[in-house]
């Protein structure tokens, strides 16, 4: 069978330019104007996405001068931390402090007995045993003196005895325990507790 539009009445030619129009529109939209479009809309927002970076790190840039003083205040911050808290015990630098705080108080170091390191997740806590001999208002300098000690030591158990044959310069026998703390470089993990049942090493 012969099909021509020709042999159509007019209005049927003109709907069926109308639908082939139609079609060719929709072709046109779905097979080439969506799938540029959808590109555009990726580009876009990985452009925005780029632009947002850009603005970040001008604002780190911006920053960058704060920062360096902050690090330079924090490093500041950590010397003075290492002189009150070092990282190494030294007990012959301690006990010439502690002798030379003594001397300077009138009173004499009978005793300076390091006990084992207390371990703690930052720091770690080093008590001394001392025994020393002198005068209560001696005894009272020597605490204010070592009080003001850049280290921080701490004084506890103070037992104070009278002497049986007291002198001038020494009527009282005290014994303390002065604890004095050291920054560790790495902070100590808890101890793992195995769980009831379960072997260490044990998977």
């Amino acid at each position: 069978m012969d099909l021509s539009l020709t042999k159509l009445p007019w209005y049927a030619q003109v709907g069926a330019f109308v639908v082939l129009a139609v079609g060719g529109c929709g072709a046109f939209l779905y097979y080439y104007e969506m799938p540029v479009r959808a590109e555009m809309a990726a580009r876009q927002a990985q452009l925005d996405s780029l632009r947002a970076d850009i603005t970040k790190g001008l604002e780190t840039a911006r920053k960058l001068p704060e920062f360096r003083s902050q690090v330079t205040e924090l490093e500041g911050r950590l010397q003075n931390l290492r002189a009150v808290l070092p990282e190494e015990k030294d007990a012959a630098d301690l006990l010439r402090r502690m002798q030379t705080v003594a001397t300077q108080s009138n009173l004499e170091i009978k005793g300076f007995k390091p006990s084992p390191t207390v371990m703690k997740q930052l720091h770690a806590e080093w008590p001394i045993t001392l025994q020393l001999e002198g005068t209560y208002h001696n005894l009272a300098i020597f605490f204010d003196r070592v009080g003001k000690f850049t280290r921080i030591v701490n004084i506890t158990g103070l037992d104070v005895k009278a002497n049986d044959k007291p002198e001038p310069n020494s009527t009282i026998t005290a014994t303390c325990v002065a604890t004095t703390f050291v920054l560790l470089d790495k902070p100590n993990n808890p101890p793992q507790v195995n769980k009831p049942g379960v072997k260490a090493g044990s998977s």
